[in-house]
């Protein structure tokens, strides 16, 4: 029987996995930064020249893909907790059909638009209902950054017409803010000045930390 959603642990707990995999690489962003900035600041007053090393900050730009591969950590944190995995399943039979209505509905009213260029087919509703999802994903995404209240409050609306489950929209708020910091990962890999270097990997930070702040956050 599936459980009432009341009866389950809040997602901060039921994605303790899923917060920890990005944490681990908010301290790995710091300790690459650190070996550059730590022997500076060491250094002699009046000495300009400092070696430092751009190694750290290179190795965690090739293992920060890694580290944000959140499928393995999902995994883990399913296994945990069966009976919430079994309430989401629940919840997605319901609203990914209400979803394609939709898709359906806006098809049948609107025009249609010019066919797809070089022989790329046009989206079906299946598509749509699915870039719906990730949309209200990356719209909850935005809005945390600058008002968690607001956002908070988008989230209610968004849900409140059965297309979308919060549960859902916040997963893939978690994926669209761990992505967001990839390119300045992937830019401090190839820096050549080390403070160049650093900052990119600090910049990749705030990022991280929302889609950990996302895994834990919870509409009631």
């Amino acid at each position: 029987m599936t459980p009432d959603r009341l009866d389950l642990p809040a997602r901060r707990r039921r994605h303790a996995r899923l917060s920890a995999a990005p944490t681990t690489l908010i301290g790995a962003c710091a300790e690459a930064a650190g070996a550059v900035y730590e022997p500076i600041a060491a250094a002699p007053r009046g000495q300009e020249a400092v070696d430092v090393s751009l190694l750290p900050c290179k190795q965690v730009s090739l293992v920060a893909t890694t580290l944000l591969d959140l499928g393995p950590a999902r995994t883990e944190d399913d296994a945990r907790w069966q009976a919430a995995v079994t309430w989401a399943r629940k919840e997605a039979r319901w609203t990914y059909p209400a979803r394609c209505a939709v898709a359906k509905a806006q098809e049948l009213t609107e025009p249609a638009g010019p066919p797809g260029e070089r022989g790329v087919p046009l989206l079906t509703v299946y598509q749509f209902a699915a870039m719906d999802l990730m949309s209200a994903g990356d719209e909850i995404t935005l809005r945390w950054r600058t008002d968690p209240q607001e956002a908070d409050a988008r989230l209610r609306e968004l849900v409140a017409g059965g297309e979308l489950a919060a549960d859902e929209v916040l997963d893939e708020a978690v994926d669209s803010a761990a992505l967001t910091g990839l390119p300045a990962r992937q830019e401090a890999r190839t820096a050549s000045d080390p403070s160049t270097a650093a900052e990119l990997c600090l910049s990749a930070v705030p990022h991280i930390a929302l889609a950990v702040t996302l895994a834990g956050a919870d509409l009631d």
